[in-house]
């Protein structure tokens, strides 16, 4: 195991400072055979289907209550900080921070009724981005690959040149890199391409995307033909899968380096100014312009991190600064690209872990270190509001309801498995396709649930 640290993560909170590392495990790489991969990738080209999706990742949960699911009605310590809104959908009200979302209520869905009943960061994590659980405080190891690993393993990118799987800036979850974003068995190969740095910076640039000074690009093209030649006999005895996995990171890597398409998408100056504030000139938004510019030029997925949202004091005062940003990034996003003709082709999804306790605490609710004094909101895996837009679904849909309080779902009880089957839909890839564990198992893509039928 080839362990690099990349710094300290910020604290949670549980109180523990975690530090974060790109782990190279060997186990599992190549447990899916070249001939599955070629007839997976056969089975998404016969059905006709070129979309990409963009994961809004609210790191941390954020409350259903003061953004997608207001309770007016209920008691003041339940019901949202805000006054609801209309959208101009009937019977879809939204946070009153939300008034630029409220305008295209018809272009995205809410689904108010997910829920996978944890309370636990990892484990909340874990269901959301794997479709199961296995992770937990006590044991933060991934357990089985993102259903985006999956994806960009069976699909590859949608056009040569680009990296399939992107993270904008950094492939992370609840203090975790790459965390439940990782390949996991599917080999580290299939972990995201992380763009680090802030594309809101005047001087972004995405590391390793460009080759080393002084080495012209007939250079590179003889070094790595050298590199393949004295690497042939050393890989006649590797393990199984690895030299496959190194052959993949090589390609790529090259490909990255010495190919414009690439180089263009991630050069986010290239957008107009006017762009550039649609969408907020700040790290969030110029996040979400980013991943258009990706899915466009031809990555299949693409996940922006947006963090902070663990509010358990203070709770008014962060949303406040981070509500208006969101909707001018959701706003920004789905307008741009209803308007490029590509809202149809790519899926848009935003959700966090989980949601925040219905009821707001006191600011001193649970002992150090959640003692601030300011109310805020706690950990709450009962219902989470998630919004889908794109790719074909069905937009202005409100799917699901909680009672009266918020506190779970009363209609339409949905949990991952139904997201993740709706998402490979959507991308064309067949939920049955297996994939073996180091164990030699294997180990079906999605085990529970189904498509969402109201949003397609």
């Amino acid at each position: 195991m080839l362990r690099i640290p990349l710094g300290q993560t910020p604290r949670y909170c549980d109180g523990i400072s975690r530090r974060s590392f790109v782990q190279v495990g060997l186990a599992g790489m190549g447990a899916l055979g070249l001939g599955d991969v070629l007839r997976g990738r056969a089975a998404a080209e016969t059905s006709s289907k070129q979309t990409s999706m963009i994961l809004i990742w609210l790191d941390g949960g954020p409350s259903h209550h003061d953004t997608y699911d207001p309770k007016p009605n209920a008691p003041s310590e339940y019901r949202g900080i805000w006054s609801p809104i209309a959208t101009n959908v009937s019977g879809m009200d939204v946070t009153e921070l939300f008034p630029l979302q409220a305008q295209i209520g018809h272009l995205f869905s809410i689904v108010r009724s997910v829920h996978h009943d944890t309370g636990d960061h990892f484990t909340g994590g874990h269901w959301m981005l794997t479709g199961r659980g296995g992770a937990s405080g006590a044991n933060t190891e991934q357990q089985y690959p993102y259903f985006g690993s999956i994806a960009g393993k069976v699909l590859g990118p949608r056009k040569p040149g680009m990296p399939a799987n992107v993270c904008v800036p950094y492939a992370m979850s609840i203090g975790l890199r790459p965390g439940y974003f990782g390949g996991h068995y599917l080999g580290v190969e299939q972990n995201p391409f992380e763009t680090e740095g802030d594309p809101n910076a005047d001087n972004f640039q995405v590391t390793n995307m460009s080759p080393v000074t002084g080495l012209t690009l007939d250079r590179l093209s003889d070094r790595r033909s050298l590199n393949a030649t004295l690497d042939h006999a050393r890989r006649q005895l590797d393990k199984p899968g690895l030299a496959d996995a190194i052959d993949q990171f090589d390609q790529q890597a090259f490909d990255l380096v010495t190919g414009s398409n690439a180089r263009e998408a991630f050069n986010i100056s290239l957008e107009s100014p006017e762009m550039r504030e649609r969408y907020g000139r700040n790290s969030w938004g110029q996040s979400v312009l980013l991943a258009r510019r990706l899915v466009e030029a031809g990555s299949t997925i693409v996940t922006c991190h947006l963090g902070g949202w663990d509010t358990h004091w203070d709770h008014g005062s962060a949303m406040q600064s981070y509500l208006p940003r969101v909707d001018r990034l959701v706003h920004g996003l789905l307008t741009d690209l209803n308007e490029r003709g590509l809202l149809d082709s790519t899926l848009v999804m935003l959700c966090g872990e989980f949601s925040r306790t219905p009821r707001m605490n006191d600011g001193g609710n649970g002992g150090p270190p959640l003692s601030k004094g300011t109310p805020g909101r706690d950990h709450w895996g009962s219902a989470l509001s998630v919004l889908m837009a794109g790719g074909g679904l069905k937009g202005g849909q409100v799917v699901g309801a909680t009672n009266r309080l918020g506190e779970h779902p009363a209609e339409r009880p949905l949990r991952p498995g139904d997201l993740h089957h709706t998402i490979f839909q959507v991308l064309g890839i067949s939920p049955d396709i297996a994939f073996l564990n180091p164990a030699g198992r294997p180990i079906p893509a999605i085990d529970h649930g189904g498509v969402i039928s109201e949003l397609v």
